[in-house]
């Protein structure tokens, strides 16, 4: 038996987009251990364009923006799995399509979108897939390391603030509503470099100036994250809950790294 002692347990990764994606590699990993993945994507068209990466493993579609949708993907793996041992929430959207604006001029529309899909979400899922998760069943959402007012991010800082507290409010309602020992979680990455990322104005240049910050000097790979959530879904992590494990190499520790400061203050060019 391996320590993470997952084999043949059944496992459900929202947020499948590409080779790329958090939710590929956490699948990955668990798929190494002997696990079975049920990958969820947004539409049928996506589904359809990664046919070849799946290569016939489960997978389904889900609009988590449609709360029938959730509600049909929990009936669909509750047949298929029966019993399910993890969730990863690995979805994340906000509309750029004017380019970033001063968070004070944030749409109402686009905010509420973007809370729905990236935050709230999630405690659909786990409404609509209660009955289906196993006792001792762990729920990880992938967050971001460091809720700073990056003007790359735009509005979606706070949403993502929002969905660690979905975590931790998630944890405690489960806890008092159910029986079992289900637990919530998240794993706030530092920058990454993933399609969907980079989509977002200005993440290239704060990917970069992160890397420069992580105290080895190489940026973090997704591989990181997916071992760390991974870990978070086995048994082996019983006795941590409500909790947001930060994996970025030591950047939010390093502000001050003697480097960044002497580029930073070098005189400008006249």
């Amino acid at each position: 038996m391996s320590f993470l002692d997952v084999s043949g347990k059944a496992f459900v990764v929202f947020g499948l987009s590409n080779r790329k994606s958090v939710a590929w590699a956490v699948g990955q990993v668990l798929e190494r251990e002997g696990a079975v993945v049920h990958y969820g994507v947004r539409t049928v068209e996506r589904l359809g364009q990664l046919e070849k990466l799946l290569a016939g493993r489960p997978a389904f579609v889900c609009d988590v923006e449609e709360g029938a949708s959730i509600e049909a993907a929990a009936a669909e793996i509750g047949e298929r799995a029966g019993s399910v041992a993890g969730i990863v929430f690995s979805v994340a959207f906000a509309n750029y399509a004017e380019g970033l604006k001063p968070f004070h001029e944030t749409k109402r529309a686009d905010f509420l979108q973007a809370t729905q899909i990236s935050a709230f979400a999630l405690v659909e899922i786990a409404r609509a897939f209660k009955d289906v998760l196993a006792e001792e069943a762990s729920v990880v959402a992938i967050g971001i390391s460091s809720y700073v007012t990056a003007s790359s991010y735009g509005y979606m800082s706070p949403i993502k603030s929002c969905l660690e507290g979905c975590v931790r409010f998630l944890a405690k309602s489960f806890s008092r509503e159910r029986r079992g020992e289900v637990r919530f979680n998240a794993v706030n990455a530092g920058p990454l470099k993933t399609k969907s990322s980079a989509g977002i104005p200005g993440y290239l240049e704060n990917y970069l100036f992160a890397e420069k910050l992580t105290m080895r000097r190489r940026a973090l790979e997704t591989a990181e994250v997916a071992n760390t959530v991974a870990f978070l879904l086995s048994p082996q992590s019983s006795g941590i809950n409500a909790q947001g494990i930060v994996v970025n190499a030591g950047m939010d520790w390093n502000y001050f790294d003697e480097d960044v400061v002497r580029l930073t203050m070098r005189p400008e060019s006249s």
